[in-house]
């Protein structure tokens, strides 16, 4: 089991990083305890893990892998915004806004 990554986030991740990868991860700190990190892959590294989605990579550290098998990345489209969405199983509790867990 891995990640895996919506239409909708494939489309945006691919308009955004113009052809770079994109990186999820975890970090401490924020009200649950861990926080997500995404952002344009600057650099991959023998540490990372790179997953391809139709074209479009996806690069997940292995310290924060763990954390994150079995989630799924949304891109979500509202009248209140725009905005990735992390789906993970692993999380006991999320934050209202949704960028923060627990486990």
């Amino acid at each position: 089991m891995s990640i895996t990554v919506t239409d909708n986030a494939k489309s945006r991740i691919a308009a955004i990083c113009n052809g770079a990868p994109f990186r999820i991860g975890v970090d401490g700190g924020k009200c649950q305890g861990f926080q997500y990190i995404l952002d344009v892959a600057v650099e991959v590294g023998a540490e990372d893990e790179v997953f391809d989605f139709d074209g479009v990579s996806v690069v997940v550290d292995r310290v924060s892998l763990p954390y994150l098998l079995g989630s799924q990345l949304d891109y979500i489209s509202s009248l209140v915004g725009e905005r990735f969405e992390v789906s993970n199983p692993n999380a006991t509790s999320t934050c209202g806004c949704g960028t923060s867990f627990s486990v």
